[in-house]
């Protein structure tokens, strides 16, 4: 089954799990931070009051909180506030959140415009709650951009004294982390827990205090989280002694509503042949049955004005989707105000499309389980700048475990500097966090005969909100559970342990999220971005 699916002329060469992965190539995101592909052209601001606490607010076990008051602030402004909110991720023990009869103190829903987190902290940790505010009551209706909103609540004092530390050797107080693990809420299955420190020659996992047997490496993986939850720390130690990371809490939740992704994004200048937008995406997971509703856009003349005035845009896209087996299976050169394209546009979060008689380009159709590809190229030869969505339009709430949904996206493009270079845009959404594979591939196409590969690919994860890096990876130094993760979900191999080729293996709490590929020394070549949903 060809996993890099593109056309005849492309390198359709790699191979992956039959009938379900696929690694198309999707053209680069250049600057995607200027288009909110969820809230549509209303910016939304989470407010925590005057002076307010922002993100991250650090308190201390046992002692309460100078109580955080959210509200939600747009430009241009809303008519009313929020009905609800809805919370994921991990509210401290100890805390509340909500307003009135109606709190929580776990994932679900709020039924207050202005929500307050308030109480005494009883567990010493780094939480993190995502919030998204919906126009209606019950989490319906137009919701806004998730914001994350992290606490850091500190150890308490003890009674007992604190034993005297080891002095370190001269230069330094150990190696300083850049990577903190993220604290979770999941419903079982696989966790990822990243910690990585600059300059450490050794790792150390605990839980709950003590060692977890086998854990020395920068990455831990935890396959089966129900049976560990608790409080996770990396101790990173170098010849100048050990540093300890943020305590990340592995929490359990059976609530509903799974956490799952449910939006692709891709935005690149289109040019002619093989260097147009390929959008790989897979609806799984391989062996349920069912089908997948779909909203896929195709954006040029949409983003040539305001709010986002992107010059030089493409100015006819012709947008085709693909099954498995190369054929066309749907095509669309002009959406002509379609009512069912408004609706579901509407009903995902995207952006308001105002001209029914421009040439942008969409479809809305309901795919069964497997491989696609959606390619944007211009119908008359025409080039531009262009933005490519793919939404999962179902219904808000509805999602069960195990029910179709996106499972995998890839990108490939010829990787530049600045707004050229590659990203992947995704959102992940639900009541839990969900575990992925992302990966950048430069010399590892070179082995499938691919020329001119980015030679040093760097992979930054950021947070597409505000841009906060969460990780980043610049040569996967051949780690033993990247490849065992690659093999599971149908990932091509790679061979050299030695290569820049990068990873990163990760779990995250809902939000919205941009997978970046540069070169680390500003280089440049044709490289492959992939998103895999691992169980």
């Amino acid at each position: 089954m060809p996993a890099f699916d593109v056309a005849a002329s492309a390198c359709d060469v790699l191979e992956a799990r039959a009938a379900f992965i696929l690694k198309a190539a999707i053209a680069s995101l250049a600057a995607l931070g200027g288009i909110d592909t969820v809230a549509g052209a209303t910016t939304y601001t989470l407010s925590t009051g005057s002076p307010g606490h922002p993100s991250p607010y650090t308190v201390t076990e046992g002692s309460q909180i100078e109580a955080v008051a959210f509200s939600l602030m747009s430009n241009p402004a809303t008519q009313a506030p929020p009905g609800s909110w809805t919370l994921s991720g991990t509210i401290p023990p100890g805390l509340v959140f909500g307003a009135g009869g109606s709190t929580i103190t776990g994932p679900g829903i709020v039924e207050t415009a202005n929500p307050i987190l308030a109480g005494t902290p009883t567990t010493a940790g780094d939480y993190t709650m995502v919030l998204e505010a919906w126009q209606e009551s019950d989490g319906m209706g137009t919701s806004s951009t998730t914001f994350t909103y992290e606490v850091i609540v500190n150890a308490g004092p003890t009674p007992t004294p604190t034993p005297t530390p080891t002095p370190t050797p001269a230069g330094g107080m150990g190696p300083p982390f850049t990577t903190q693990p993220l604290s979770v809420t999941v419903s079982g299955g696989t966790v990822a827990l990243d910690a990585v420190a600059t300059g450490a020659t050794s790792y150390q996992w605990t839980l709950d205090g003590s060692p977890v047997a086998g854990a020395t490496g920068p990455t831990l993986l935890i396959s089966n989280a129900a049976s560990a939850p608790g409080n996770y720390t990396c101790v990173a130690t170098n010849v100048s002694g050990s540093s300890t990371s943020n305590t990340a809490v592995v929490a359990i939740s059976g609530a509903a509503d799974p956490g799952h992704m449910v939006n692709i994004s891709a935005r690149s200048q289109v040019g002619t042949g093989a260097d147009i937008i390929f959008g790989g995406f897979a609806v799984g997971p391989l062996g349920t049955s069912g089908s997948l509703p779909l909203l896929i856009r195709a954006s040029g003349p949409a983003i040539a004005v305001a709010p986002f005035n992107v010059p030089g845009t493409l100015p006819d896209p012709q947008l085709q989707v693909f099954n498995s087996s190369n054929v066309v299976t749907d095509t669309n050169e002009g959406w002509a105000g379609n009512t069912l394209v408004v609706s579901e546009a509407t009903a995902v979060g995207a952006f308001t499309w105002g001209d029914p008689n421009s040439h942008d380009a969409a479809l809305a159709l309901t795919l069964p389980i497997g491989t696609f590809t959606a390619q944007v190229a211009g119908q008359s030869g025409d080039t531009g700048d262009a933005l490519m969505e793919v939404y999962d339009a179902s219904s808000a709430g509805m999602y069960v475990s195990g029910a179709p949904h996106l499972v995998n996206l890839s990108a490939r493009v010829f990787v530049g500097s600045g707004s050229n270079a590659l990203f992947a845009g995704f959102v992940i959404k639900g009541s839990t966090a969900v575990t992925v594979l992302i990966r950048a591939s430069g010399p590892a196409l070179a082995s499938f005969g691919v020329s001119g590969t980015l030679p040093d690919p760097e992979l930054t994860l950021e947070y597409q909100s505000n841009g906060a890096v969460i990780a980043s990876n610049n040569g996967w130094g051949g780690d033993a559970e990247i490849s065992a993760t690659a093999k599971s979900v149908g990932a091509f191999p790679w061979t050299n342990p030695l290569s820049h080729d990068s990873a990163l293996l990760i779990t995250l709490p809902p939000g919205n999220y941009t997978a970046f590929v540069a070169g680390a020394d500003g280089d440049t070549g044709d490289a492959i971005v992939e998103v895999y949903e691992v169980d």
